[in-house]
């Protein structure tokens, strides 16, 4: 049980330290006004702030906590001989109080 903890230690270690390590030796990039200009499909863009419409943004996420579990639940139905029914049904309970929390922030 040991080993899988020191490994993954160990490859976080190493992979952190590469990290820092290039990040370090490699050149930053001079900052340019034609590299930081707002661009679409070629056409340079005037604009000092990019407008964007966020009015959909909880249907959305209504969208992926209802979708999302659906998902999971009809893989987990296949494997229902190693799963038992009580979690799965807890499972849905959870997800239902998080949807009527959403519906009430509406």
């Amino acid at each position: 049980m040991i080993e899988p903890i020191i490994a993954f230690l160990l490859v976080l270690f190493i992979s952190s330290m590469i990290y820092i390590i290039t990040r370090r030796l490699v050149p930053k990039p001079l900052p340019s006004e034609e590299k930081s200009s707002m661009y679409a499909c070629g056409e340079k863009v005037f604009s000092k702030r990019l407008l964007v419409n966020v009015t959909l943004y909880k249907y959305l996420i209504f969208f992926v906590i209802i979708d999302s579990p659906a998902l999971i639940l009809a893989f987990a139905a296949l494997a229902l001989e190693m799963i038992n029914p009580f979690t799965l049904l807890i499972y849905l309970g959870i997800i239902l109080a998080a949807d009527l929390l959403l519906l009430g922030g509406l």
